[in-house]
C-alpha cells in the first residue's frame, strides 16, 4: 500500500505536480512541432560538438539515446523509471563477473531484467518501476550470497528470489485495487476491465461493443487528435479539447500511481453557429475518451427533442431513457438541445421538462459510462441552462465554437471538391473569396451556414457546371468535366444566397449619399449624416489595418417636427450601414408603441423581443418614441417602462447587429430621455431635423409633380410660393406637417385639374393632361382650408 498523500513531503509532491505540469503542457504542442523541436536539439548539439571539438560519432548518439529517454519520460513515465532502474542493474555486470568469474552466470543474471521488467508492467496498480527495482536487487542478494557458498545454484535462487517478489507485489496490487474501489465507492462491474482496455497510447483490443455494434477498432488518442488538427479552423476549439486529453492523461497517470482520483469523465454544452463542427468534434471527443479506455465504445448517438419527448406524459420519461440506454458506452449529443423547453406558447412544456429531469438524473447516475454533450446556439443555450440549475452544475464544461473566416470558408470549400473529384479554376478563386469575404463583412455567415453553405455552394456549383458543359454540345474533355469556374461559382452563389431573408447586393455608399444630397433642404442634417459617415468609414479603416478602434455610435435620436424627412433618412442611413458593412441589409422596420407593448405584463417583453429580432440586421425605427413612457397613467406605465428596458437591453447586447432610432418631437423626446439614463446614454447621438422653408417646400411639390409625370404652370408656381410663406410665416407648416402638407396640396390639386379635365369629354390636350394650372391649386388650397 502507498502511504498516504499528505503523509508525503513536500518537496516530492511539489516535484510531481511539475513533471505533470510540464508534460500536460508537451501533450498539448501539436506533434509537428514536437518534432521540430527535437531536430532543433539534435543540430544544437552538432553545433555544440563542433565547437568544443567534440567527436559527432560520440554527441550525436548520446543526444539521440537522451531524447529518446525524455520522450519515454513523457509519453510513458512508467516505462521511462523501469528503464532507468533497468540501466542501473546492467551497470552491476562487474560486480557479478568478480563472483561468479569467467562463466555464463553474470550474463544469465544481466538477462534477468528483461522478464521481471516485463511482468512488472503487468502487475497494475503499483508502481512497475520500484516492482523491477525490488525484484532485481533480492536476485542480486541472494545470488552474491549463494554465489559464495554454492555457486551452480546461485542464478536458480536470484531467479526464484525475483519470482517471489513478483509474486508479492501481485498480491499488493489487488489489496490496492480493492481499496481504491471501496474509496471511491465504484463497485461496477467490469469498471476494472474497461479502465484497463486502452491506456492512453499503448493501443491494445477493445472491449466488443453493445448488442446489435461490431467491436469498434483501436483507436489512439494520437490518432483522435490527429483527426481534430486535421480540421479546418477552429482553433479555440483544438485547444480547449487538447487541454481535456492532456487533464485526462494526467489522471491516469496518478490513478495508475495509485492515488484516489474521481475519473475525469463530464458533460459537454458545445455552443456556436450552425455548421462550425460541432457534431464532427463530438465524435473526436468519443474517440478520445474511448482511446484513453473511459468509454467502452467511439460511436456518437445524435438526437434532437423529437428523439426525447413523448406524446403523452410518463412516455416522455420512458423514451428518454431508451434513448440514453441506447447510448451508453459512448457519447449522446443532442443538437439544438434548448428545444426541451418550449415556451413559445407561453405556458410551461411539461413534455420537454419531464425530458430534461430524466436527462439530468441519467447524466448523474451513468457518468462513468456516458458522456453527453449538448448543442445549439450561443443565446439561445444561455436561456437553456439557465432554466434548471441542475443543467448548469452537471454542465459545465462548455467549448464555444466561432463561425469560419473567409479563407477558412474557402480551404473547407476546395476540401469538399477534391473530395468529389472536381477543382476550382483558378479565375474563381478570387471570386469565391471576394463573396465570401462579403458575406462575412456583413454579419450573415453564420445565417448562412458557415460549412453547410460551402458544402451547398460545392454541389449547386457542380451542377452549374454540368449545364454549362452539358449544353455546349460537343464532346468535353476530362478537364472540362471537373473543372468550375468563375461563373459556375457565382451562379451558384447568386441561387443559394437568393433563399436567405435579407440577403441582396450591397447597396452603393456614394448612391445612398446621393440620394441624400437630393432630398429638398434639410442641409444641417446632410452635413451631419455625411460626418457620421466619415467617421465610420476611418473607423472600418483602421479596424482592417489592426489598429485601436473606439466604439461606433450605432442607435440614434431623430427629433423635429412631423413630415421633415425623418423616416426616409433612416431609410438612406440604414443604406449607408449595410453599404460599409456594418448591417446585414438595409432593410428598415418602422414601428409604434402599439407594436411594442403587449395587453399584459410579460407580453410586453415578448412582443418587443419579437419585434427587435425581425429588425436584426437591419434598422429599426420607432416613431414618436415617447409615447412608449405614458405619464397619464395612475402610479406609472408599467406596461411601457417594460418595452424600454427590453429595447435597452437589445440594444446593448445586439449592438453589432442592429442601429435603431427613436424619433419625435424635440421638446417630447427630451423630456423621454430624461425618464432613463440608460436611454441618454445609448442613444447618445442625435440628429436635428430643422422645419422646411417656403422654397423647399415648393422644390418637394415640383419633385412630386415631376415623379408623377406631371407639372406646375407659371401661375401655380406662383401660388405655390404664396401658400408656402403664408403659412411659414404664421407658424403653422409644423401643424401641417411640413413635406406632408407640400404631397397633401399636390395630390388635392391634381385632382381638381382631372374633375376639370373630365368634363372636356375626352378633347383636353397631353399638355392639359400633366399640368397644373393656377385655378387647380387654388381650388386645392381651399378643398384643405374646408373652404
Amino acid at each position: 500500500m502507498r502511504e498516504p498523500d499528505m503523509a508525503r513531503p513536500a518537496g516530492r509532491a511539489a516535484a510531481r505536480d511539475a513533471f505533470e505540469q510540464v508534460r500536460m503542457r508537451y501533450f498539448r504542442l501539436r506533434p509537428p512541432l514536437r518534432r521540430l523541436i527535437h531536430v532543433a536539439v539534435l543540430v544544437a548539439a552538432a553545433g555544440l560538438a563542433l565547437g568544443m571539438g567534440w567527436s559527432l560519432f560520440t554527441a550525436l548518439p548520446v543526444t539521440i539515446a537522451l531524447l529518446g529517454f525524455v520522450s519515454l519520460a513523457l509519453r510513458y513515465p512508467r516505462a521511462a523509471a523501469t528503464v532507468a532502474v533497468v540501466a542501473a542493474w546492467m551497470l552491476t555486470l562487474p560486480i557479478f563477473q568478480a563472483v561468479f568469474g569467467a562463466s555464463a552466470a553474470p550474463i544469465a543474471m544481466m538477462l534477468l531484467a528483461l522478464p521481471v521488467a516485463g511482468l512488472a508492467h503487468v502487475v497494475r496498480w503499483v508502481p512497475p518501476w520500484l516492482t523491477t527495482l525490488m525484484a532485481l536487487a533480492a536476485a542480486g542478494v541472494v545470488a552474491v550470497a549463494a554465489g559464495t557458498v554454492v555457486p551452480g545454484a546461485a542464478v536458480w535462487a536470484a531467479y526464484g528470489a525475483a519470482a517471489a517478489v513478483l509474486v508479492y507485489r501481485f498480491v499488493q496490487a489487488r489489496r490496492t485495487k480493492a481499496a481504491l474501489d471501496t474509496a471511491e465507492g465504484r463497485a461496477r462491474p467490469g469498471r476494472a476491465e474497461r479502465a484497463e482496455r486502452l491506456r492512453g497510447r499503448e493501443g491494445g483490443p477493445p472491449a466488443a461493443a453493445s448488442a446489435g455494434r461490431t467491436a469498434p477498432p483501436p483507436i489512439s488518442v494520437e490518432e483522435a487528435l490527429g483527426e481534430l488538427d486535421a480540421m479546418i479552423g477552429l482553433a479555440p476549439v483544438k485547444e480547449q479539447v487538447r487541454s481535456i486529453a492532456a487533464s485526462i492523461e494526467a489522471a491516469r497517470l496518478r490513478r495508475e500511481a495509485g492515488y484516489t482520483t474521481e475519473p475525469p469523465m463530464r458533460h459537454f454544452v458545445f455552443a456556436g453557429p450552425p455548421g462550425t463542427g460541432k457534431t464532427s468534434v463530438a465524435r473526436t471527443v468519443a474517440k478520445i475518451f474511448y482511446a484513453f479506455g473511459l468509454l467502452e465504445t467511439p460511436y456518437v448517438v445524435e438526437a434532437q427533442r423529437a428523439d426525447l419527448v413523448g406524446e403523452f406524459l410518463g412516455a416522455t420519461a420512458i423514451k428518454t431513457n431508451e434513448l440514453v440506454d441506447r447510448a451508453l458506452g459512448g457519447v449522446l449529443f443532442i443538437d439544438e438541445a434548448y428545444g426541451l423547453i418550449n415556451s413559445g406558447d407561453g405556458q410551461p412544456d411539461r413534455f420537454g421538462a419531464e425530458a430534461v429531469q430524466t436527462l439530468l438524473k441519467r447524466a448523474e447516475d451513468d457518468r462513468d459510462r456516458l458522456i453527453i454533450i449538448l448543442a445549439g446556439y450561443e443565446k439561445e443555450m444561455a436561456a437553456f441552462l439557465s432554466s434548471n440549475p441542475g443543467l448548469s452544475s452537471r454542465f459545465a464544461s462548455r467549448i464555444h465554437f466561432p463561425g469560419y473566416a473567409p479563407e477558412e470558408l474557402l480551404s473547407i470549400t476546395g476540401l469538399l471538391q477534391r473530395g468529389r473529384g472536381d477543382r476550382m479554376a483558378a479565375d474563381a478563386v478570387p471570386a469565391l473569396l471576394a463573396r465570401f469575404e462579403d458575406v462575412h463583412r456583413r454579419g450573415l455567415v453564420d445565417e448562412l451556414g458557415n460549412a453547410r453553405f460551402a458544402r451547398s455552394l460545392v454541389e449547386a456549383a457542380a451542377q452549374a457546371r454540368d449545364v454549362r458543359v452539358v449544353g455546349a454540345g460537343g464532346a468535353p474533355t476530362t478537364e472540362d468535366l471537373v473543372t468550375v469556374t468563375s461563373a459556375d461559382v457565382t451562379k451558384a452563389f447568386d441561387e443559394l444566397t437568393a433563399r436567405y431573408h435579407g440577403y441582396q447586393a450591397a447597396p452603393s455608399l456614394e448612391e445612398a449619399l446621393a440620394d441624400l444630397d437630393r432630398m429638398a433642404g434639410l442641409e444641417p442634417v446632410k452635413q451631419q449624416v455625411h460626418a457620421i459617415t466619415a467617421q465610420l468609414r476611418v473607423a472600418r479603416m483602421r479596424q482592417e489595418r489592426g489598429l485601436p478602434t473606439p466604439p461606433q455610435m450605432r442607435h440614434f435620436v431623430f427629433t423635429g417636427p412631423p413630415g421633415t424627412g425623418k423616416t426616409t433618412v433612416a431609410r438612406i442611413l440604414g443604406r449607408i450601414f449595410a453599404a460599409l458593412g456594418l448591417l446585414a441589409q438595409p432593410d428598415v422596420v418602422e414601428a409604434q408603441r402599439a407594436d411594442l407593448v403587449g395587453q399584459h405584463l410579460g407580453a410586453t417583453a415578448i412582443k418587443t423581443n419579437e419585434l427587435v429580432d425581425r429588425a436584426l440586421g437591419g434598422v429599426l425605427f420607432i416613431d414618436e418614441a415617447y409615447s412608449l413612457v405614458n405619464a397619464g397613467y395612475a402610479g406609472g406605465d408599467a406596461f411601457g417602462a417594460e418595452a424600454v428596458q427590453t429595447l435597452l437591453k437589445r440594444a446593448e447586447d445586439d449592438r453589432d447587429r442592429l442601429v435603431v432610432i427613436l424619433a419625435g418631437y424635440e421638446g417630447e423626446m427630451d423630456r423621454f430621455l430624461a425618464t432613463n439614463p440608460g436611454l441618454a446614454s445609448r442613444f447618445n447621438q442625435r440628429v436635428r431635423f430643422p422645419s422646411y422653408a417656403p422654397g423647399e417646400l415648393a422644390e418637394i411639390a415640383e419633385l412630386l409633380a415631376r415623379r408623377a409625370g406631371d407639372r406646375f404652370d407659371e401661375a401655380a408656381r406662383r401660388d405655390l410660393a404664396e401658400v408656402f410663406t403664408w403659412v411659414c410665416d404664421n407658424d403653422l407648416i409644423d401643424g401641417l406637417g411640413n413635406g406632408r402638407f407640400a404631397r397633401s396640396l399636390f395630390e388635392r390639386a391634381a385632382m381638381c385639374r382631372d374633375v376639370r379635365l373630365a368634363a372636356l369629354d375626352g378633347t383636353a390636350s397631353a399638355e392639359e393632361l400633366t399640368t397644373i394650372t393656377g385655378a387647380d391649386l387654388r381650388a386645392a388650397v381651399d378643398e384643405l382650408a374646408g373652404r
